[in-house]
């Protein structure tokens, strides 16, 4: 079973930075589509960055665009969210995803993804 666990959150203020981290085990990220959404107080869950660790292919939500970048470390088996510039609306629970499939449209959408973490709280003042 795929178990994904997040953590790095934490309170910045504006224009700060955070790093969050997805610990994932029961499987490889290696080769693996990995995705993080946040949900901010009174809003729905939203798709902010993806990754196809195969090849490298990366996609982010035009609002952290520039400022948000996923990268991996293979041997560790985790998954990162650089975020600098922080803003208040950045303001959310951050969650980690994983699919089974290689996702090749739309990949910020939940459904595309099998396994969830618990998230990780990003407070930004």
């Amino acid at each position: 079973q795929v178990q994904l666990v997040e953590s790095g959150g934490g309170s910045v203020q504006t224009g700060g930075s955070l790093r969050l981290s997805c610990a994932v085990t029961g499987g490889t990220i290696r080769g693996r589509c990995m995705g993080w959404f946040r949900q901010g107080p009174g809003k729905e869950r939203e798709g902010v960055a993806f990754a196809y660790t195969f090849n490298g292919r990366t996609h982010y939500t035009g609002s952290v665009q520039g400022r948000f970048t996923v990268s991996q470390d293979n041997g560790e088996n985790i998954e990162y969210l650089q975020m600098n510039g922080l803003k208040p609306e950045d303001t959310a629970m951050y969650y980690c995803a994983a699919a089974d499939k290689t996702i090749y449209f739309s990949p910020l959408i939940e459904r595309r993804y099998d396994y969830w973490g618990q998230g990780t709280q990003v407070t930004v003042s």
